[in-house]
């Protein structure tokens, strides 16, 4: 089994739900044990176009699926989200990356593992912070990144 962490975002519809339903999937999953799950954060979007502000969250989960498969689960997840993929970094359902696989590293066209801007961005940090306090400096703080007043189920 291998340790990974996966972020997940939503700024369209019932943003909560969209997590929600992503967490209750990897918890159904039979190849994946979820380990632990953040505080949700809403953020102010980053690049792309103007949009409205997202919900962010990080979960660990131990797995036995390569890193390729996880991304096939990431996409799934999106899926049953109904994201539709039509601006570069424009509004979603659900956005799930792979942030960090173990300590693998893949260089691949279309992924690339430690997640190549996690660690520029609050929206990342701040719910990675709470699932692995170790990666993440305890004393950073990130404008535009505060705690929600809702929760996940885990």
């Amino acid at each position: 089994m291998t340790r990974v962490y996966l972020a997940l975002g939503s700024n369209l519809g019932d943003r909560l739900a969209h997590l929600q339903g992503a967490v209750d999937a990897l918890r159904a999953s039979g190849r994946v044990q979820l380990i632990a799950l953040s505080r949700v954060y809403e953020t102010d979007p980053v690049g792309g176009p103007e949009q409205d502000a997202y919900l962010n969250a990080v979960v660990a989960i131990d797995t036995d699926l390569e890193p390729r498969m996880v991304l096939d689960l990431a996409h799934q997840l999106e899926e049953r989200a109904a994201r539709v993929r039509t601006v570069h970094w424009g509004p979603r359902t659900l956005d799930v990356d792979v942030l960090l696989y173990g300590d693998v590293h893949v260089n691949e066209d279309d992924l690339t593992i430690p997640h190549p801007r996690m660690w520029e961005r609050g929206f990342v940090l701040a719910p990675l912070r709470d699932v692995a306090p170790e990666l993440v400096d305890a004393q950073a703080s990130w404008p535009g990144v505060r705690e929600a007043a809702v929760a996940l189920r885990s």
